[in-house]
């Protein structure tokens, strides 16, 4: 029997990088998986593999952006499957422009609206079902960022991703004697799409020392199939080689800057 025969497990995020090896890893124990996110093809096509591998999943895709659209997603998984078992907040997004100087208000709000929004939403809906139930495990996938700050991730990301841990760190100490297990992941570069999102993309060399997403989503793994009466409340995943990032902090300081800004490279 494996660890989580028949429990239903919710990731964010789960066509691509950290969201597709969490579901395939969730999936290979036993669970029944359900991957959301913008694009249906993708989440198809996870949810195709981990069928082929024997595994039990189900693509519905959702605008994490939009509040009623998760908390259908939710009370459709419960109608269909039953309650979720295991919610993994994976989904992530950053802004175009890192410096706080030239963040405009839309790109400010939908970088929260995903890192943040989107994971309050979905624990809110979550919850009362894990607290009949007995028990359920949360985990969200927050970023190193949120406790080294800088331009590598951009003012929004970053607060956004301190936040969430904030408030993953709230659901630990409210509803732990509930069973409801709480755990903060916190990597560092992994070698996953939001990459391309970068001023200056990583080069294929660079991103071999990454973090793999497999090695977060065994992390999930190991999180989610650990005796009930044990929590890992906060876990941090960094590369182990420590590559210079002073040359991509430097081309996102200027990205938006006005021209004629003092000091802006030609």
């Amino acid at each position: 029997m494996a660890a989580l025969d028949g429990q239903v497990a919710l990731v964010t995020g789960g066509g691509t990088g950290i969201g597709r090896a969490t579901a395939l890893r969730l999936a290979a124990e036993g669970a029944r998986v359900v991957v959301t996110g913008r694009r249906p093809a993708p989440l198809e096509a996870v949810a195709a593999e981990v069928r082929a591998g024997g595994g039990q999943a189900w693509a519905r895709p959702a605008h994490l952006e939009d509040r009623d659209a998760l908390r259908a997603l939710v009370h459709g998984i419960e109608r269909d499957l039953g309650p979720v078992d295991i919610l993994v907040n994976n989904a992530g997004a950053s802004s175009r422009v890192r410096n706080l100087l030239w963040v405009d208000a839309d790109d400010w709000d939908a970088t929260l609206a995903v890192n943040l929004n989107a994971v309050y939403v979905l624990i809110q809906a979550v919850l009362p079902a894990m607290l009949a139930k007995g028990g359920g495990t949360v985990v969200t996938v927050s970023s190193l960022a949120a406790l080294r700050p800088g331009l590598l991730g951009g003012a929004p990301y970053g607060a956004a991703k301190a936040a969430v841990s904030n408030l993953m760190s709230f659901v630990h100490a409210t509803f732990r004697n509930q069973n409801i297990r709480s755990t903060t992941i916190l990597p560092g570069e992994v070698n996953t799409p939001i990459m391309d999102t970068r001023v200056r993309p990583p080069t294929a060399e660079e991103r071999e020392r990454m973090v793999d997403p497999d090695d977060v989503a065994r992390a999930i793994a190991l999180v989610c199939t650990l005796p009930a009466r044990t929590t890992i409340e906060q876990l941090v995943i960094s590369p182990t080689f420590a590559r210079d990032q002073g040359p991509d902090g430097e081309i996102s300081r200027w990205l938006g800057a006005p021209d004629g800004w003092p000091g802006k490279p030609k």
